[in-house]
């Protein structure tokens, strides 16, 4: 199906400063071009991702930081939440959890953007990073249902004022098998543009062919030059969500008096 919808509102949560621009860059950068508010949500600072013995843990995570400041900004997005998390050593905790359902709360995405968790073994050059699959887990348990439930985690709201909060989509990015395309043809220069502003990953390697055959194969037979697949999940209908807009009380109020 091609998705011409466009949020208020999205949510980007994922491993490694790269992923994003990686997976649901074009994304994001059309539903920015659109006005949508959209933030970044970083879970890691990448800093074992570079192996220069004369760059630090620290000086790694500064630069991997800045990079994804700037890819970022490349599609518009002025928001990046970054968590600090151990690189290479994500596992989706509760405490991982509380939070990713403290910054979903805070920000108020109508969709959240991660990965797919259930994706282990892919071509036979590479294995999905143990913290792709840890991050996509713990984003869609902070989803659902810990994010919109008012007495789940309820001490952020006692101590910060920041009440529960129920998204209305997840766009899960998968490997093969979309149910739903967004049309990035618009948008494929600025995701390359963002993708290269991560030079410590790319080197002297320029990965736009590659990226552009990807997009390319996943927009076939949908009547579109270049797109990004997902599965999407829908945690809330279209007419909950006009009497709710995320407010899990109102909805339950709503249900109430039907």
């Amino acid at each position: 199906m091609s998705d011409s919808y466009i949020p208020d509102s999205a949510l980007a949560i994922f491993a490694h400063p790269d992923d994003i621009e990686f997976s649901c860059a074009g994304t994001t950068a059309k539903w920015v071009k659109a006005g949508s508010r959209v933030a970044y949500l970083i879970i890691t600072d990448g800093d074992v991702g570079i192996s220069d013995p004369a760059i630090s843990k620290k000086e790694a995570a500064e630069i991997r930081r800045q990079e994804a400041r700037d890819a970022a900004h490349a599609v518009g997005v002025e928001q990046v939440i970054f968590l600090g998390e151990p690189d290479g050593l994500l596992f989706p905790t509760l405490e991982l959890r509380k939070k990713l359902v403290r910054e979903i709360r805070r920000f108020k995405p109508e969709v959240v953007i991660t990965g797919d968790p259930t994706v282990v073994l892919t071509h036979e050059d590479y294995i999905n990073h143990p913290d792709h699959r840890a991050a996509a887990t713990a984003a869609l348990d902070a989803v659902f249902p810990a994010a919109g439930q008012p007495n789940l985690f309820e001490e952020i709201e006692k101590e910060e004022g920041i009440k529960a909060f129920k998204p209305r989509k997840v766009y899960v990015g998968v490997w093969s098998e979309p149910d739903t395309f967004v049309d990035i043809s618009d948008t494929m220069n600025l995701k390359i543009k963002a993708l290269l502003a991560h030079k410590s990953q790319m080197g002297s390697w320029d990965p736009s062919e590659m990226v552009r055959e990807w997009a390319a194969e996943t927009a076939k037979g949908q009547e579109m030059e270049f797109a990004e697949g997902y599965r999407v999940f829908n945690l809330v209908s279209d007419e909950d969500w006009k009497t709710c807009h995320g407010d899990p009380i109102k909805l339950f109020e709503a249900n109430q008096r039907e």
